[in-house]
């Protein structure tokens, strides 16, 4: 049986969300943090630098009431950092990052970033759509990656405004992507909610609406180390992933078409394994860089993953409604100097971005990518995180 006749469900409307470990105050006019009556629980906006044109780049700082904090920037709306207590109640910033706005502007691997219009490749930078070809920027080789270069979602300017209730505070991103950026049709209002609850939940949210038949697929690219961001590589880490099955590519990571099963493969993570008990297997990408097939037929919030690190205790659960998650093992990564000076290295981080799959444009049978006019695009992602 095809897999799209095991999973009949139109996926044109979709709606992300990464739980941001934040705070954010209300009652307030955008701009002016406000105190809240339980120590701690908040947002504050500072400055953190300002793009080549010379417009201001504010960074947001959120903070719930046990402590977990998370800082988040307009420009990419892009997550910064993300401090979790310990089982001993000690915080650590387990996302990698840069300290200063120049690296994330000039240097940056995808640290944190809000990834668009289309998250992951599209074979031969083009898509079919109505009987109108579409030629895309080719950043990957012949392929398109990521949303292209200059316009993708990491290289703009988003408008953020604050938000904050009882049990949660957050910031909505905002931006217009015009109809031809990077090649896609239509002009695409998009919108990112960053939202840390009281839960130690960081949610992240993505909406977009167009104006003329499009395809859209957003995530986040966060790389985590539940040890800590630059304290070693995460081969350590305990994995479980809810797929059984996951998308075949060639030599340029572009899908075949097929969907396998990850049973007796270095893939098969649907019993709780460490990152590194199998990664040497993995030649040809020296790593994960795979795209797994998600028990989510329906759309709703699903677990997707669960990862446990053994000396800080620390745990993530990743919920979603979206049908794929990309596994990413920092496979090229060499010899970054990022917060507090720190090095990353090869495997110093893990990805899971979830997406709908890769070159889905090209690929009928995978779940839709399309929006019209008149529909809305919406997924959520949550990011949980406890101790043992």
């Amino acid at each position: 049986m095809t897999y799209a006749a095991r999973h009949p469900v139109d996926y044109r409307i979709c709606l992300f969300v990464v739980l941001t470990a934040a705070c954010f105050n209300s009652g307030k006019a955008f701009g002016q943090p406000v105190q809240n009556n339980q120590a701690g629980f908040g947002v504050e906006q500072k400055p953190f630098g300002q793009v080549p044109d010379d417009r201001k780049v504010t960074i947001y700082e959120l903070t719930n009431v046990k402590g977990l904090r998370a800082r988040v920037i307009d420009y990419g709306a892009i997550l910064v950092s993300l401090e979790v207590p310990a089982r001993d109640g000690k915080l650590a910033d387990v996302v990698l990052g840069f300290d200063d706005l120049d690296s994330y502007i000039k240097r940056n691997p995808l640290f944190g970033a809000t990834v668009g219009r289309y998250a992951n490749r599209i074979a031969n930078a083009r898509f079919t759509l109505d009987g109108t070809e579409y030629k895309l920027t080719a950043n990957a080789g012949k392929n398109h990656i990521h949303g292209g270069t200059d316009k993708r979602f990491d290289k703009v300017l988003w408008k953020g405004r604050p938000f904050q209730n009882g049990e949660e505070v957050g910031v909505r991103f905002s931006y217009l992507s015009k109809d031809g950026d990077e090649g896609f049709p239509g002009n695409l209002n998009c919108i990112v909610t960053y939202t840390l609850t009281n839960g130690n939940e960081l949610k992240i949210s993505y909406e977009a609406t167009t104006d003329k038949p499009t395809i859209v697929n957003l995530t986040n690219h966060s790389y985590f180390n539940l040890a800590g961001a630059g304290n070693g590589n995460v081969l350590n880490h305990e994995l479980t992933i809810n797929a059984d099955y996951y998308t075949p590519s060639d030599k340029a990571l572009i899908p075949t078409g097929e969907v396998h099963s990850v049973k007796d493969t270095p893939l098969d993570f649907t019993e709780p394994k460490t990152i590194g008990a199998r990664i040497d297997r993995l030649t040809q990408t020296r790593g994960y860089d795979h795209n797994y097939v998600l028990k989510n037929s329906s759309g709703s919030l699903v677990l997707a993953a669960r990862v446990y690190e053994s000396t800080s205790g620390r745990v993530m659960e990743v919920h979603t409604t979206e049908p794929g998650m990309q596994f990413y093992t920092a496979n090229g990564m060499k010899e970054i100097k990022g917060k507090d000076g720190k090095i990353y290295d090869r495997h110093y981080g893990f990805c899971l971005e979830t997406q709908h799959f890769p070159d889905s444009p090209n690929k009928p049978h995978f779940p839709s990518v399309v929006l019209r006019p008149g529909q809305k695009y919406s997924t959520m992602t949550v990011f949980t995180f406890s101790t043992r």
